[in-house]
């Protein structure tokens, strides 16, 4: 049995209590929860429902929860319900309906932990959106991977998301950019403001490589901007495709301005009445929606800002049609919040419309110290050090398994060891440790076959992993509601936990010639379902699920 499906009988028995009290059952809510209580000796599941529907229909929530244990305990899978306090309903499952859930996840399988809570909701996730000047440094990893997963958690929740990356492929970064490629192939110093690091010359010599005569164009400057856009660009994309990071699509800046989008959205801003002029410059009135200031869209020299093309931006996604924007931006980007929730109800959205998701830095450590510089780009450190540094895998589930408000110090040596401290190994290993047990079992022959009898699952340690694996859709819906992959990995290490725990203590395969019993193979149900769900939590957080370590 799910928490989902307790909650429904426990609405189911709310309902009915209703009935048969005479109240009003229109304050009922449309759903429900269940909670495990923090003591065990409480029961497997907790209920507050008559505390909090009593008040609204005028009864006593003690005699209210009274009547929904009555009628609660009769229904299929309930044990016991006890009832605490002034009407907290402590639920105890019966070993049956607690042990079904391994037959469940099991026929589930890769879809296990999907849920509908997200279902019509058309979303646009935007993230790292790093300059296409440089390579990806490590505050675009921590989105690279904490993105990717939101995204997949989203998804898996029921809702239908683009992933974006936005190319800031206009404005004087690029000016600098092409500057100083130009200057590298002509053997010359870096310009002022230019950008450095052995990538610069990397891509310069490929723009001669793949225009020989770039040198000699008519105008070299542009050659290099538009062909080392290029090349930065697949380099990005070469190099989020290694890490498992998807994007749907990539939109460029420069489309914007080449297709009248800025004159279209100063122009929808104007006939809203939010659009001034002053100074010879062209505002927007920001501070009427709670900006510290007002904001200008076009200088007194006539030149678009930055933030025209974000207003610009904003309304082209709403005119592709996604109800909800959310935008995953770094930590220097917090001053961004107020003027861009300014755009959103500016255009008349409603609150919510936008999410901003700040995220904090990053710090690599070696031996205690930070690691300051990087091979190739010299003054930072970029994804692909990451990598190079902690793998794939423990770069992902390092920068996923904190909350994005935190700061993290990735120590390379606690996330390369093959030890238990080592979250990602922690977890893989117990992955490892299904899937060991499986092929031990079928090496012996021992099936678990086609069905088995949960209601020999009675074991503490039994009971303890079951528990943890049907809360496996709840975490995942959460961790989209809240926007916060990060529960997904805390719930993976808690689940592993859980299973060491089962391994040690419940006997899963008979000791040496002994006949497998009815409850080995009910033990290898409760096996696999295991390996089913940490394989699946893996998988929302872009990490492999090894078989063997």
């Amino acid at each position: 049995m799910t928490p989902e499906t307790l909650a429904e009988k426990v609405l189911s028995a709310t309902r009915a209590a209703f009935e048969a009290l005479g109240l009003d059952a229109a304050v009922l809510p449309a759903r429900t929860a269940v909670e495990r209580p923090r003591d065990p000796k409480h029961g497997d599941y907790a209920s507050n429902i008559a505390l909090q529907t009593a008040k609204k229909a005028g009864t006593n929530p003690r005699a209210l929860a009274e009547k929904i244990a009555e009628l609660l305990a009769g229904q299929g899978g309930v044990a016991k319900v006890d009832i605490a306090g002034p009407g907290f309903l402590n639920i105890t499952v019966d070993a049956a309906a607690a042990g079904g859930i391994a037959g469940t996840i099991v026929a589930a399988g890769a879809s296990y932990g999907t849920n509908n809570s997200m279902e019509g909701v058309y979303a646009n996730l935007e993230f790292v959106s790093a300059n296409p000047t440089g390579p990806i440094h490590a505050g675009g990893t921590r989105w690279a991977a904490m993105g990717d997963s939101l995204a997949r958690v989203m998804r898996a929740s029921g809702a239908k998301l683009i992933a974006e990356y936005y190319v800031n492929d206009a404005g004087t970064q690029v000016d600098h950019f092409a500057a100083s490629l130009l200057a590298r192939a002509k053997g010359e110093p870096t310009p002022e403001n230019g950008y450095v690091g052995a990538y610069i010359d990397e891509i310069a010599a490929d723009v001669l490589k793949r225009r020989p005569d770039a040198l000699d164009a008519a105008d070299p400057l542009e050659v290099f901007r538009t062909v080392g856009l290029e090349l930065m660009l697949d380099d990005i994309k070469g190099t989020l495709a290694d890490f498992g990071t998807h994007f749907d699509v990539f939109f460029s800046e420069r489309s914007l301005h080449e297709r009248g989008e800025l004159d279209k959205a100063v122009e929808r801003l104007g006939e809203l009445g939010h659009v001034y002029e002053a100074d010879g410059a062209v505002w927007l009135r920001t501070t009427d929606f709670g900006d510290d200031k007002d904001r200008v869209l076009k200088n007194s020299r006539g030149g678009w800002t930055y933030f025209a093309a974000d207003c610009a931006y904003y309304l082209d996604k709403r005119e592709r049609g996604f109800e909800k924007l959310v935008f995953m931006l770094g930590a220097d980007h917090h001053g961004y919040v107020g003027r861009m929730q300014a755009i959103s109800q500016a255009f008349g959205d409603e609150p919510g419309t936008m999410e901003i998701l700040i995220g904090q830095f990053v710090n690599l450590l070696r031996d205690g110290e930070p690691v300051r510089l990087s091979k190739r780009a010299g003054n930072i450190i970029t994804l692909n050090d990451v990598v190079e540094a902690v793998g794939v895998d423990a770069a992902r589930y390092a920068l996923t398994r904190y909350s994005a408000d935190s700061a993290i110090d990735l120590d390379i040596e606690l996330w390369t060891r093959h030890g238990n401290e080592n979250p990602v190994y922690y977890v893989q290993y117990a992955h490892a440790r299904t899937s060991a047990v499986l092929r031990n079992a079928a090496d012996r022959g021992v099936a678990k076959g086609e069905s088995y009898d949960a209601s020999l699952l009675a074991h503490p340690r039994e009971s303890d992993l079951l528990k943890a694996l049907a809360e496996f859709p709840s975490v995942v819906a959460s961790a989209a509601e809240l926007r916060e992959p990060h529960r997904v990995a805390r719930y993976a290490e808690e689940l592993a936990a859980a299973y060491h725990r089962f391994q040690h203590d419940c006997r899963v395969l008979p000791v040496g010639d002994e006949a497998p019993t009815d409850l080995n193979r009910a033990r290898l149900w409760v096996v696999d379902a295991t390996r089913v769900v940490l394989a699946n939590a893996l998988g929302l957080l872009g990490v492999s699920a090894p078989e063997r370590m």
